[in-house]
């Protein structure tokens, strides 16, 4: 009986963390120290994340998981991307801090924003 209990509870408790884990992200906000490339999924007309901050240099590789074509256009024009099909992607290196928000020209009301500290 202890020893079910005990299990029970560390169930809980890494079902609980993955909870808090995932809530993070459902903020929005994912800081990265990773100079590496860094994902954004485009999937079911959402950039996720939607927000990032990385440091300078950081690569941002998006990858179009949807069913219908997008593409990712910065609002200062400072990259643009051709349109993707299903599982295209796009990359763009962010060598200056700054805010860069950007968009779908295809789909406008999907937009996210990179900070590059």
């Amino acid at each position: 009986m202890r020893r079910t209990c005990w299990t029970l509870g560390i169930v809980a408790l890494a079902i609980m963390l993955t909870m808090m884990a995932g809530r993070g992200r459902a903020l929005g906000t994912i800081p990265t120290d990773d100079k590496q490339a860094t994902e954004i999924k485009i999937d079911n007309f959402v950039f996720s994340p939607n927000t990032i901050t990385v440091p300078a240099g950081t690569t941002i590789r998006w990858t179009n998981h949807d069913d219908v074509p997008h593409n990712v256009v910065a609002d200062d024009k400072s990259f643009k991307s051709k349109v993707m099909d299903t599982d295209e992607a796009f990359s763009f290196t962010f060598s200056k801090p700054g805010t860069y928000s950007y968009f779908c020209s295809i789909h406008p009301k999907m937009t996210g924003k990179v900070v590059v500290q």
